[in-house]
């Protein structure tokens, strides 16, 4: 058979791959239709160019895809490479071999988008095991929600995306197979002896790089401090007849009853001689 195909090991079919594109699951519509359970029904693509051809998964399956036994997002086929869509087995032929390095996993390409809460999370994960420390585990759904300042509800939602967008089954130890496969596919590393004042990761994500520790996640606003006034001085009224106390001596507007005024009180009125 000229070009490329694909040949089923459980029935022995062999099929040619399309001259563009060849759809792989167990869907009715699909190109190359696989009747194992543990196939999506819409799994992956065998996209051809030419005489090459490479696999791409669609991360529509738990199961994923694989590579002569090892998960791909996606990756350039060779001659004899064994496809694995969940358990069902497939092999490839009819491709021209060269001499050349077959190692073209487009790992860096393959890393999901990401939202700036979830880089986030993801610099305060791995964090701890990004220090100098030996051993060191990533950091707990409690440490996350300290570190951004949100709810330990937030966070574990958060991580439940993430396993999700990068594609790390159920089972013991979630939180490290993710740490390590962020670390793997270098969106998160460790930042220069010096740097950022203690921070000990940084995000590459095609966004700048920030010096300091993750900001607060977006949304979250931090109450305003409230400054103390300083006190103003008190306004001394004055007391009632305090007017008549502060009069100049010598003068006497009103006297008491039956005695006369002071000398020179009055006007007009002779002194006493």
């Amino acid at each position: 058979m000229e070009g490329p195909y694909i040949r089923i090991e459980e029935t022995g079919d062999v099929i040619p791959l399309a001259e563009a594109v060849t759809t792989v699951g167990r869907g009715s519509a699909v190109d190359i239709r696989l009747a194992d359970p543990s196939v999506s029904r819409l799994h992956a693509e065998i996209v051809r160019h030419g005489p090459y051809a490479y696999v791409a998964d669609l991360g529509l399956s738990r199961n994923g895809t694989r590579v002569n036994g090892r998960l791909v997002a996606r990756r350039v086929l060779e001659e004899g490479d064994v496809l694995s869509f969940g358990a069902a087995r497939c092999r490839v032929g009819g491709i021209p071999r060269e001499d050349i390095s077959a190692e073209v996993e487009l790992r860096r390409s393959a890393s999901p988008e990401l939202t700036r809460r979830e880089l986030d999370v993801l610099t305060s994960l791995c964090r701890p095991a990004l220090s100098d420390e030996a051993f060191v585990a990533p950091a707990t759904a409690r440490e996350i929600a300290a570190d951004l300042v949100v709810t330990e509800a937030a966070v574990k939602q958060h991580l439940l995306r993430l396993y999700q967008k990068f594609r790390i089954p159920e089972g013991q130890n979630r939180r490290v197979r993710l740490a390590n496969e962020v670390i793997a596919l270098g969106l998160v590393r460790p930042l220069p002896a010096g740097r950022a004042g203690g921070s000990t990761a940084a995000v590459r994500h095609g966004r700048p790089r920030r010096a300091s520790g993750p900001a607060p996640v977006t949304g979250v606003v931090p109450p305003p401090r409230r400054t103390a006034r300083p006190a103003r001085p008190a306004r001394r009224l004055p007391r009632r007849g305090s007017a008549q106390r502060h009069r100049p001596p010598g003068r006497l507007t009103h006297g008491p009853p039956g005695r006369s005024p002071t000398p020179g009180a009055g006007p007009g009125r002779p002194r006493g001689g």
